[in-house]
């Protein structure tokens, strides 16, 4: 899931509070992107954007940019994923966070070829998804600790008989690391609360589940913590239940997400490879910016 206009679902959790350690998945699942990927031995999902067969985006970004399981440091040790915060790049007010998110942002061509720009493209900034206790889904206005966020919109053109694909990506500076920590045990709590979520009139989400992961549970090594969910959309284009994607990812006061809906008779390893690609640019761009080293 996510916020802000788009995220999540392609609309988003809403922001609340509870308490952590509770809200977490005492689970045997991977971690994080791992858990989304439904990989073969080879860490390669079985499906590209177009439902065939070709690698896609292994589970965590490497300091290339792409993803992969990080380069090797002195004494043949990989080098770490998620770098040490420096919390002197940590944006101080909302012109600050909206730069920040601008660096983090990511375009159709993350993706690949066959994704391309919705329409709306961005949601409005000022914009909050909330989930009711009715589980439906209303939006609200920014709540205070969020700076900045923004959701893009993509989708993967209907072909072959089948419907859409739709993709969200949604980054999100909050003013503090805690602030950022308390959207992904939100992200949890939503999960728990509400199997069944209802987007829109005519627009469902089914049988929902979550894992989420600090950083060095399972095989999380990608993000501070994790969060990714499953489930079954059903709706208008999706042409009966089709496949629903989520992953999250924190780093500092950041979060980054990706949403993917895929109709019936497209590919889960194809939706997953999508939704993989995006929230591993993301992170690896969050880790640039506010990360110890050079810019």
């Amino acid at each position: 899931m996510g916020r802000s206009g788009g995220h999540g679902h392609g609309y988003g959790h809403g922001y609340g509070h509870g308490r952590r350690g509770v809200l977490r998945a005492g689970c045997s699942l991977a971690a994080g992107l791992l858990v989304l990927t439904g990989c073969t031995s080879g860490g390669t999902p079985r499906g590209g954007a177009d439902g065939s067969a070709r690698p896609s985006a292994p589970a965590a970004p490497s300091p290339s940019g792409t993803a992969g399981t990080g380069t090797t440091g002195a004494g043949g040790s990989p080098a770490p994923l998620v770098p040490e915060l420096d919390e002197q790049r940590q944006p101080r007010n909302r012109a600050e966070a909206r730069a920040l998110l601008d660096r983090i942002v990511i375009d159709q061509d993350v993706f690949g070829p066959d994704v391309q720009r919705s329409a709306p493209f961005e949601s409005d900034p000022g914009s909050w998804p909330v989930l009711g206790r009715d589980c439906v889904w209303r939006t609200e206005g920014l709540p205070p600790d969020v700076l900045a966020t923004s959701t893009r919109q993509f989708h993967v053109p209907a072909a072959d008989g089948r419907g859409r694909v739709r993709i969200h990506a949604t980054v999100t500076v909050h003013r503090t690391r805690e602030e950022s920590g308390w959207e992904t045990a939100h992200a949890m709590e939503e999960v728990l609360r509400c199997p069944n979520q209802v987007l829109r009139a005519g627009e469902e989400l089914k049988g929902l589940w979550g894992a989420s992961l600090y950083r060095g549970e399972q095989l999380n090594g990608w993000s501070e913590d994790a969060f990714s969910e499953s489930g079954t959309w059903v709706g208008e284009g999706s042409g009966g239940p089709g496949q629903y994607r989520w992953s999250q990812g924190q780093f500092g006061p950041v979060t980054v997400a990706v949403a993917g809906r895929g109709p019936a008779g497209f590919a889960e390893d194809a939706l997953v490879a999508l939704v993989v690609q995006g929230t591993g640019r993301m992170m690896y761009r969050a880790g640039q910016a506010l990360g110890k080293g050079p810019r």
